[in-house]
């Protein structure tokens, strides 16, 4: 009985141990920074759950020890030397878009929230705009509307500015200009040492080179210097379609992305949607830089019929931004795939999708969305980066022009999210060897579209993948941001 008694009084206290331990650590690693004089948000105050139930997907809102903002780059690199002092780990926030539980998030350690840092400041005399990293690119657009200029910068106007450069950046503008990673002339970063160094063709070359495609694994962007583009309003908007043009649409893809170095004016995006109440439907998000209304390279896309409605106008690039704005309040789920523009790849991927929908509806939860969109991941891109000094995705491997293959799913529980994410990666796989076995794979993976299971860096090849370990080692050789910073793709693990 006294045992009993002794066994039940120790279950009952290890709960408020552990708590006792989790107070102590939030203690330290919150009080540190709010001695360093920076500015720090605890859980219950209203702004800390303001900015946690700010990230896009559901599934990134963690419960970090606390939150803190630093307002400029030398804050930031009081930030990071007082928690590397630190026994805490953390993460680094910018705009939260990217949708997998500790992306850019920490639930045992301190996230530094880059939100209070988005100036933009543009020079006429040089078109290039100076954007602070923790900028979404809806600021950026608005800010650069009235000198007729824009940047080529994310699809979606509440994309972070940070993540989508060191990601890649596939944008309006690719086919003209390239990645928006390669349009950045100059990369502002801390360092985990604190120092905080310019990153450019002249000064840390190679530095300049990892940060396009490499992400977080070298130090914290604080601000980017990025080429401006020519436009003062697009022409374009979304095109749906019924699911029966399914085949003509796969057929127009192929075709649109072969034509791309005949027309570098245009950009176009085909989507599969599942919604509970329209089923799939197909729609095409067609943009135009030169703002010419149903260019002749379109002409695929026009005569599909019957077209169910569209949204077609000229407009200014942040509203067509803000219109292709996705759903929140959901777990968002991701998978990314590339392959050959082949039309077998695109309808692969279509009859999966089908699928795996009518599998979901029997078994799940009825509230859900899923969507896959196809991508032109054409040659060009690539040349515009070799010209531009070169970036680490390693895509200049192919000597086909490639298709972009991503899928969103979006659940409401934890439960269907772990569902969900062990029936697309298993999916995910099962094409794979399909466009192995047909001669139809791209060894290459989109990190801004993969989900936590997958491993995009090790897809940028053995030379690019060594030219990340060698820098990650040069300016950050106590390895900070691989041991301290577990959040994201991390080289180490390459």
């Amino acid at each position: 009985m006294r045992l009993s008694a002794l066994a039940f009084g120790a279950a009952a206290l290890a709960p408020l141990s552990k708590a006792a331990c989790i107070r102590d650590m939030v203690d330290s690693c919150c009080a540190v920074l709010e001695n360093a004089g920076l500015k720090v948000l605890r859980p219950g105050m209203e702004a800390y759950t303001a900015r946690d139930e700010s990230y896009f997907s559901v599934s990134a809102q963690l419960s970090p020890y606390c939150i803190v903002q630093p307002a400029s780059a030398a804050e930031v690199a009081l930030a990071v030397t007082t928690l590397r002092n630190s026994t805490c780990n953390w993460a680094v926030r910018g705009g939260g878009h990217m949708t997998w539980a500790g992306a850019s998030n920490i639930d045992e350690g301190v996230t530094i929230d880059m939100g209070l840092i988005k100036q933009v400041e543009y020079s006429a005399e040089t078109k290039v705009a100076s954007v602070d990293a923790g900028a979404l690119w809806r600021d950026v657009y608005a800010a650069l509307e009235p000198f007729g200029v824009t940047a080529p910068g994310g699809r979606t106007s509440t994309v972070g500015v940070a993540g989508f450069l060191t990601g890649g950046g596939n944008n309006f503008f690719s086919s003209e200009v390239g990645l928006g990673c390669d349009n950045v002339v100059n990369f502002e970063v801390v360092l985990a040492s604190g120092e905080i160094v310019s990153a450019n063709r002249e000064t840390n070359a190679d530095l300049h080179k990892a940060l396009k495609g490499g992400s977080a694994n070298f130090g914290i962007v604080t601000r980017v210097d990025i080429q401006t583009v020519d436009v003062v309003e697009l022409w374009g908007g979304q095109v749906v379609y019924p699911l029966e043009t399914t085949d003509q649409h796969i057929d127009a893809y192929v075709r649109w992305v072969d034509n791309i170095p005949n027309y570098t004016k245009g950009s176009a995006v085909t989507f599969w949607a599942y919604t509970p109440a329209a089923g799939t439907v197909v729609s095409a998000a067609l943009h135009d830089a030169s703002n010419t209304e149903w260019a002749p390279a379109y002409d695929d896309f026009r005569t599909i019929q019957p077209q169910s409605m569209d949204t077609l106008r000229h407009d200014s690039h942040l509203n067509m931004t803000v219109e292709l704005e996705e759903p929140t309040g959901y777990r968002q789920i991701w998978i990314t795939l590339t392959g050959k523009n082949d039309a077998r790849f695109i309808r692969r991927a279509v009859e999966a999708q089908a699928a795996f929908i009518e599998g979901w509806k029997a078994t799940q939860d009825a509230d859900f969305l899923n969507y896959i969109t196809f991508q032109a991941m054409p040659k060009l891109l690539f040349e515009h980066s070799n010209a531009k000094g070169g970036n680490v995705l390693g895509m200049d491997r192919e000597k086909d022009n490639a298709i972009l293959f991503q899928m969103q799913h979006m659940v409401r529980s934890t439960a269907d999210e772990a569902e969900a994410r062990k029936q697309l990666l298993d999916m995910r796989q099962e094409l794979k060897d399909y466009y192995v076995a047909e001669g139809i794979d791209v060894e290459w993976e989109y990190l801004g579209y993969a989900d936590g299971g997958q491993d995009p860096l090790s897809t940028y090849g053995p030379e690019n993948i060594q030219l990340l370990k060698d820098v990650a080692a040069k300016y950050d050789p106590e390895q900070v941001f691989q041991k301290r910073v577990p959040g994201g793709f991390k080289v180490s693990k390459v």
